[in-house]
């Protein structure tokens, strides 16, 4: 069986996002208060139990943490020298206002919480859109991934899968092809 491994933002984009993110705003930290919101300096709050994609965790009360703009595909299409044109985009994504250990190497997908709704968007070498589904996060999400993602891979033309909220449309993680 082939094993699908969630991608956390690389450290040297994180060490970038850290001084300027990907909209060119410089980054503003806050801490995660113990009853699970943090303040943003945009006045959003930041809820405890929040994913952090740099580590692909769940945010802990008295983390310093940011909200900053990640453009997952643009950085992807620098890296394998893809135009991605009018799919590249930018969103939100809270990550440590420090250097973090990456993941904790617990297993298992992030978020991988059941009834959790989510996209599953395919992408091509090119950085274009060539299908994506809707899923929902069954009880045994390992298995639930494991499919879904074996399905976009199938596909002989899909580079990489990048996993969002379907509420928000936030970037959650992304996964390339093994």
């Amino acid at each position: 069986m082939t094993t699908y491994t969630p991608l956390p933002i690389p450290s040297a984009t994180l060490r970038a996002l850290r001084e300027t993110d990907d909209s060119g705003r410089p980054m503003r930290p806050c801490t995660a208060r113990e009853d699970g919101e943090a303040p943003a300096a945009d006045g959003s709050l930041a809820c405890v139990g929040s994913l952090l994609r740099c580590c692909l965790r769940d945010i802990e009360p008295g983390e310093r943490i940011a909200l900053v703009s990640y453009a997952p595909l643009r950085r992807w299409a620098a890296e394998a020298g893809a135009e991605p044109g009018a799919y590249d985009e930018a969103g939100p994504v809270f990550i440590h206002a420090d250097e973090c250990g990456g993941p904790r190497g617990d297993g298992g997908h992030p978020l991988a919480r059941p009834g959790a709704l989510r996209t599953v968007r395919r992408y091509n070498a090119d950085g274009h859109i060539v299908g994506g589904r809707f899923f929902e996060v069954p009880d045994d999400a390992e298995a639930g991934f494991t499919k879904v993602f074996g399905e976009a891979f199938a596909e002989p033309d899909v580079a990489l899968v990048h996993v969002r909220a379907l509420e928000y449309g936030c970037f959650q993680f992304e996964v390339r092809r093994p």
